[in-house]
C-alpha cells in the first residue's frame, strides 16, 4: 500500500484554508442554491441557462469542498515559530540563497496547500525544498532541475518568532 506522508501545513495556511471553506459552504453555496431554485421554477430546465449553470457551478462548488474538507482532515499543523533547531533548514524556514551566477533567492518551505511559488513560497516536498532540508549556512546544496543542475549556497536561514 502506497501510503501517503502528512499532510503538513503551517497554522496560517489552515486558517486561510479554513476561511475558504467556510465562505463556499455559508454564503457562496447557499446564494447559488437560491439562484438555481428560482431558475427552475422558470419553466423547462432544458433551455434554461441559469439553472444549467448554476447546477454546473454548484458541482464545481461541491468538489472544492470536498477537496478542502479532505485536505483539512488530513492536514498536520506544524508551527514554524517553535522550531527548536534554528540552525538548519526545516519546514517553515525561510532561506536566502545564491546560485553560481550569484543571484540570490528567497524561499519558504510550506505545505503544499499553501505553496505559492511566483512568491517564493515553495512545497516542502519540491525539488528544491528536499535539498534544503538539514542544511546549515554556508551549505552547498545541488538540485536537478528540468533544466539541468544547478547549486545553491545557503546564506541564511530565519523562523518566525512565536507570538504567544
Amino acid at each position: 500500500m502506497n501510503e501517503r506522508p502528512p499532510n503538513y501545513i503551517t497554522p496560517a495556511g489552515l486558517r486561510v484554508m479554513r476561511q475558504r471553506y467556510e465562505q463556499l459552504f455559508a454564503v457562496d453555496r447557499p446564494k447559488l442554491v437560491e439562484v438555481i431554485s428560482w431558475a427552475a421554477g422558470n419553466g423547462d430546465r432544458s433551455e434554461n441557462g441559469d439553472y444549467i449553470y448554476g447546477r454546473k457551478k454548484l458541482r464545481e462548488i461541491d468538489r472544492e469542498l470536498s477537496h478542502l474538507s479532505r485536505r483539512m482532515k488530513a492536514a498536520k499543523v506544524i508551527d514554524p515559530a517553535r522550531q527548536d533547531d534554528r540552525s538548519r533548514v526545516w519546514f517553515g524556514a525561510t532561506v536566502t540563497l545564491v546560485d553560481e551566477d550569484d543571484r540570490e533567492r528567497i524561499v519558504t518551505l510550506i505545505g503544499e496547500d499553501e505553496a505559492d511559488a511566483g512568491n517564493g513560497r515553495i512545497s516542502w516536498r519540491s525539488p528544491l525544498a528536499r535539498a534544503l532540508k538539514g542544511a546549515a549556512v554556508g551549505d552547498l546544496r545541488r538540485v536537478e532541475l528540468p533544466a539541468g543542475p544547478k547549486e545553491w549556497e545557503i546564506l541564511a536561514i530565519t523562523y518566525p518568532t512565536a507570538t504567544s
